[in-house]
């Protein structure tokens, strides 16, 4: 099939179809992957290491993330472990988790920071689950900013004279059903984690 002649113009700007289409699904990678990330973050009743992600530390003048300043471990399915490589940083690294929204309460030795995860209430496991399906959203409207964007610039190559009617028919096709796989991806992706949210051990 004939992808849309590009524009032989010095300036080399005028994308073909198949340049719309990768950029198109390399940005509704990346929501993906940035969801992935936000729910790791988001507790469930199990202890993981990526609760703490987003938990920034005031150390040496700027703003880190706990893992660049300390080792984390799960010994036990309800405990967090926390080794800073300075334990000169140990109060900062309790300090900045003690501020952040998860709701712990960590203690240290001097040299290593216990943080116990507890059970998640009832009412708390909702308020994940409502927060999540919010994560998630955010998400899927972000997969249609991308799609109607690369619908634009496919209508355009289109009023511009540079690929035929029938191009610009496949091309929308093209780019609708990649949308609705990413849309399934991020759905799937939010149901896994609320059966991890609910699931009560």
């Amino acid at each position: 099939m004939k992808q849309g002649q590009p524009n032989t113009a010095a300036s080399g700007q005028t994308l073909t179809i198949k340049d719309v289409e990768s950029q198109a699904k390399a940005k509704m990678e990346k929501v993906i992957s940035d969801l992935q990330q936000e729910m790791a973050s988001i507790r469930t009743g199990r202890a993981s290491i990526h609760l703490f992600d987003g938990v920034m530390v005031e150390a040496y003048g700027s703003q880190m993330p706990i893992a660049h300043l300390a080792t984390l471990h799960v010994p036990e399915p309800s405990l967090v472990t926390i080794q800073p490589y300075d334990v000169s940083q140990i109060g900062a690294i309790e300090k900045a988790i003690r501020a952040s929204d998860l709701g712990l309460n960590p203690s240290n030795d001097g040299k290593i920071i216990r943080v116990p995860i507890p059970a998640l209430t009832e009412e708390r496991r909702k308020e994940l689950v409502k927060h999540l399906h919010h994560v998630a959203e955010e998400h899927r409207v972000a997969v249609r900013n991308i799609r109607r964007d690369a619908n634009e610039a496919v209508k355009k190559l289109y009023k511009d004279k540079l690929i035929s009617e029938d191009d610009e028919r496949r091309a929308l096709e093209e780019i609708q059903k990649m949308t609705d796989s990413y849309i399934a991806k991020i759905d799937q992706l939010a149901k896994v984690k609320e059966k991890d949210i609910l699931e009560v051990k």
